[in-house]
């Protein structure tokens, strides 16, 4: 471009034929002989041709070189635009299948929603095989293990149902990355279905430790003939990781859990619903009571949106084992383990300290706790005024059946703190 504005300049200032004009020339308009080979400084030349007409042809070279510029740059510009177009559409087509051909984009149709139908069609299509083609390693491992038909047939029915055309469109759009989301979701559901079709355990430490599952969602447990939903804390919330499983959620403020409850000496479920969810306070008991085997116990209260959490480490064959005959089973954690479920709020009397599992002084009306630990004034354990647990009663608020009730003369004054209470074990 500077090349041919350097000319133009060039052929104002020389002329056409590259002579420069003299004075004489250039003011008296003098003509020159148009043989004239030489510039004026060898030759006497007279002019033969006008200066605007020379002007007027030089501006008209001009025009037509800077034509065939702006030419050659569209021209340079479309193919630029095409090869872009074209690694994009590679990059479409290689998200879909790296076996796909550009005619899924393009059809020799002159209608555009015939092309956007027949387009879509085709990807569709591609992204059914993309999605089946990853699971198929995995079924091939599953019939290696020789696992029931059934299982088999209902897990490739789960994967036939997984085509999303918004997937496609996403796609077709260019919105490339909403897209690989929306894979990347719609494979995890995937892997989600595969494993409430394939596995099943009676603990969800057993769905960590066995199956390699590491996300806190419901999972199906079995017992026997039994299949429950249950929600599996795979992560560390305050105990540990290793896969938690949940047996019990106890409102405080309600009687249902109190101390003389049938529940904590039966094999009765109270709302199955409660057991899908997390740390809310919906209150339930699952069959994970009397069924779940464990090592550890996770205690944990809630006042407000603040829970605390604290881990009890005891061998047993379930929750039932140690609770429903009333004995008294005791722990050695500490009065201040137990104060750490409440926070700086906690109130215990300074003797006593009975702790552990049924955990009730001589005196029965006075406090006692399923799970916790129940204090005095005096140094022994007869009339019991304060106590920190889960499934309390007594004196001197026979309501309050999860959370800290303590007076006469306790360590940080008179409370009555309900809380909501959660166990799960592992």
């Amino acid at each position: 471009m500077r090349s041919l504005v350097f000319l133009a300049l060039a052929v104002i200032t020389y002329g056409v034929n590259g002579a420069k004009p003299s004075k004489l020339g250039r003011y008296n308009q003098t003509p020159i002989s148009t043989d004239c080979k030489k510039p004026p400084a060898v030759c006497n030349c007279n002019l033969t041709v006008n200066q605007d007409s020379q002007v007027s042809g030089a501006m008209k070279t001009l025009d037509v070189k800077l034509d065939k510029l702006v030419a050659q740059n569209l021209d340079k510009k479309v193919e630029n635009l095409e090869k872009n177009s074209k690694k994009q559409l590679e990059k479409l087509i290689g998200l879909i299948n790296k076996s796909a051909t550009p005619d899924v984009v393009t059809t020799t149709s002159s209608n555009e929603t015939e092309i956007c139908d027949n387009a879509l069609k085709k990807m569709e299509t591609k992204l059914e095989k993309l999605i089946v083609n990853k699971l198929e390693t995995k079924l091939e491992k599953l019939l290696q293990q020789n696992l029931e038909t059934k299982r088999l047939e209902r897990l490739t029915t789960l994967i036939n149902k997984t085509a999303d055309p918004e997937i496609v469109r996403q796609l077709l759009n260019g919105t490339f990355e909403a897209a690989l989301k929306k894979i990347e979701t719609k494979l995890e559901k995937i892997r989600e279905l595969t494993h409430k079709a394939i596995f099943s355990a009676s603990s969800c430490k057993e769905l960590f430790d066995m199956h390699k599952l590491k996300t806190s969602r419901v999972y199906t447990l079995k017992f026997g003939s039994q299949k429950i939903h249950v929600y599996c804390h795979m992560g560390d919330f305050g105990c540990g990781d290793g896969g938690w499983t949940l047996a019990m959620k106890i409102d405080g403020t309600k009687k249902t859990f109190h101390y003389d409850s049938h529940f904590w000496s039966d094999r009765k479920p109270l709302n199955f619903a409660g057991g899908r969810t997390g740390f809310d306070s919906q209150e339930t008991k699952l069959p994970t009571y009397w069924n779940t085997s464990f090592s550890k116990i996770c205690l944990g209260m809630k006042i407000g949106h603040k829970i605390r959490f604290f881990t009890i480490y005891k061998h047993a064959n379930s929750l039932y084992s140690l609770i429903a005959d009333g004995r008294y089973r005791a722990t050695s954690l500490g009065r201040n383990t137990w104060k750490s479920l409440i926070g700086p709020q906690a109130s215990l009397q300074k003797y006593c300290n009975k702790e552990g599992f049924n955990a009730i002084c001589s005196d029965k009306p006075h406090s006692k706790a399923r799970i916790g630990i129940t204090s005095n004034e005096w140094n022994d354990c007869v009339l019991c005024d304060s106590r920190i647990g889960f499934g309390t009663g007594g004196y001197h608020d026979d309501t309050n059946t999860c959370g800290n009730e303590a007076t006469f003369s306790p360590d940080n004054g008179n409370k009555h703190i309900k809380t909501m209470g959660y166990i799960l074990v592992q």
